[in-house]
């Protein structure tokens, strides 16, 4: 009994607490952004150059082949006919 009332009690505290707080205006604030906008690229007057870099070296790099760990078959005609059977 004492346990449900001790609950009940902080319950109500925080009940309290909870409307005080919420009893504060605080301004709402709406953003709007901007649903269209038209950007003009003939009026830009950029200036400078182009040029490609001096030393520009390429490393090769040793690409590994591995072998198929797979037995390599001509044909699977034995598996097909076991597949067909079984649709039978």
């Amino acid at each position: 009994m004492r346990y449900l009332f001790s609950c009940l009690i902080i319950s109500l505290t925080f009940t309290a607490l909870a409307q005080d707080k919420g009893s504060v205006d605080l301004p709402r604030i709406i953003y709007k952004y901007k649903k269209y906008q038209k950007f003009d690229f003939e009026d830009l007057v950029i200036e400078g150059e182009t040029g490609s870099p001096g030393d520009l070296s390429i490393n090769p790099r040793y690409q590994r082949k591995f072998k198929n760990k797979l037995p390599y078959r001509k044909n699977f005609n034995a598996e097909i006919r076991k597949s067909i059977e079984r649709i039978r």
